[in-house]
């Protein structure tokens, strides 16, 4: 009987460990689904307010366009405020001149060939192309002037033939569409720049959280592999980088221009301050991945202090944006920064050599950089990293550091003891006698 419980006991743990993987496998599947539920309600939120602000916007500018200048085909007023609030977030005022610029610049260039030229199939390509040659020499880009000095020049040489005066009620529709659009999303209808930025900077935030968990275990496990993944996976963070600033850029405009929202300043200063950081954490987070994998390759030493420093990193990008997006004070962040510089002090004080010791600097800088992110002067972050890095050294080499010293000065006493020994051992020696020479008077004395 002994025998067959011994021979089942391995059978039932081994179920139980697979128990407990599937068990851990569906928390994370449900926490990512969760996740991903929660960052498509914020997109259909955000498209909801956008969608409503392009409606109410199309309609005051048509409303306002016929009660000024009468019924008729007032097109140009709602697609100017339908393309003001379709712009990118944080380039409406912008884009808003630039329609205005395009306007003027098409009706310019299409009146002045019109009348050169005449008006016909080649006539209208000829007039479209100066538009956008001029257009382009003038913005230096692609945009929204461009588009709408083609656009216009094509509307001036093919409807002025049977609709005249044209000119004066474009431009008009336009400054319509555009300052209606301007205080839908001004005044009317602002956005909330807080979940602007919080939508933008989740995927950033994840991403680098991630992939320092993942450095962790690499180096953990000494997989170079898993590094060098982790690499390339950071490496297609740009396209988030790039949403995040043109979210930044549209949360800046908002609570710059709305009323509404001027009470969401000192949150978005704070939590724009880090996320500038936490874009340059996501560039270092590349050579820290470069470095682990060839310090791993190298077969450097690995001590366990070095991706516990790279785990407790991450928990500090996660935990900063749960505080920078409730409002409140960094002080977990901070703490978890400090227990990764000891961490990455511990480590260098075990023993590593060349791309430890660069990855155990990283580390540093990194926690520094958060500790910036968190509101501190560069000076104190640098300060109080450095203070827990000496710290984590301390801990584990006090001992060495005493020894040292009692050697050292051992050495010294024994080399003076010695050498005070050869003194005393060496035979004295007096003063030289002066002797007189031969047939040299004596000190002063005549000769004789």
């Amino acid at each position: 009987m002994t025998d067959d419980r011994a021979d089942q006991e391995p059978e039932r743990s081994y179920m139980t460990a697979a128990a407990e993987r599937g068990g851990r496998h569906l928390r994370r599947f449900r926490d990512l689904g969760s996740e991903t539920s929660k960052a498509r309600l914020r997109q259909l939120e955000i498209i909801s307010v956008i969608a409503v602000q392009a409606g109410l916007a199309a309609a005051l500018a048509s409303l306002i366009a016929q009660e000024l200048f009468g019924r008729g085909m007032h097109v140009f007023a709602p697609a100017a405020a339908v393309a003001t609030i379709a712009s990118a977030i944080g380039q409406r005022a912008r884009r808003t001149f630039e329609l205005l610029g395009g306007v003027g610049l098409g009706i310019v260039v299409g009146d002045l060939l019109r009348y050169s030229l005449g008006t016909g199939p080649w006539q209208t390509g000829l007039v479209v192309a100066f538009a956008i040659v001029i257009a382009l020499l003038v913005a230096g880009r692609g945009g929204a002037l461009v588009g709408q000095a083609g656009g216009t020049a094509v509307l001036i040489s093919t409807l002025m033939p049977t609709a005249s005066r044209l000119e004066l009620p474009r431009i008009f529709d336009a400054l319509i569409g555009g300052v209606v659009g301007l205080v839908v999303v001004v005044l009317l209808l602002p956005i909330n720049p807080i979940r602007v930025l919080d939508r933008a900077a989740t995927p950033v935030f994840a991403m680098i959280a991630d992939q320092l968990g993942e450095i962790a275990a690499a180096l953990r496990q000494r997989d170079a592999d898993r590094a060098i993944r982790t690499l390339e996976r950071l490496r297609g963070l740009e396209g988030d980088i790039g949403r995040l600033n043109e979210a930044l850029s549209g949360a800046d405009e908002v609570v710059t221009l709305a009323p509404a929202r001027w009470h969401r300043r000192t949150q978005f200063h704070r939590y724009a301050r880090g996320l500038t950081h936490v874009e340059r954490l996501g560039i270092i987070s590349r050579i820290m991945a470069r470095r682990a994998a060839t310090a791993i390759q190298y077969g450097e030493p690995m001590p366990d202090e070095l991706p516990a420093a790279f785990a407790r990193l991450s928990e500090a990008v996660r935990e900063m944006r749960e505080e920078c997006r409730r409002g409140e004070r960094p002080e977990r962040t901070r703490a978890l920064i400090l227990e990764s510089a000891d961490l990455a002090g511990r480590a260098w004080a075990q023993g590593v050599r060349s791309f430890g010791d660069t990855l155990t600097t990283d580390l540093r800088s990194s926690a520094s950089d958060l500790m910036r992110a968190t509101g501190y002067e560069p000076e104190e972050a640098n300060r109080l990293v450095r203070t827990a890095a000496g710290a984590g050294q301390r801990a584990v080499r006090p001992l060495v550091h005493r020894r040292l010293q009692r050697a050292a000065r051992r050495t010294f006493s024994t080399r003076t003891v010695r050498l005070a020994r050869k003194a005393s051992l060496r035979p004295r020696r007096d003063r030289p006698r002066t002797t007189r020479s031969a047939g040299r008077p004596r000190g002063g004395s005549p000769a004789r």
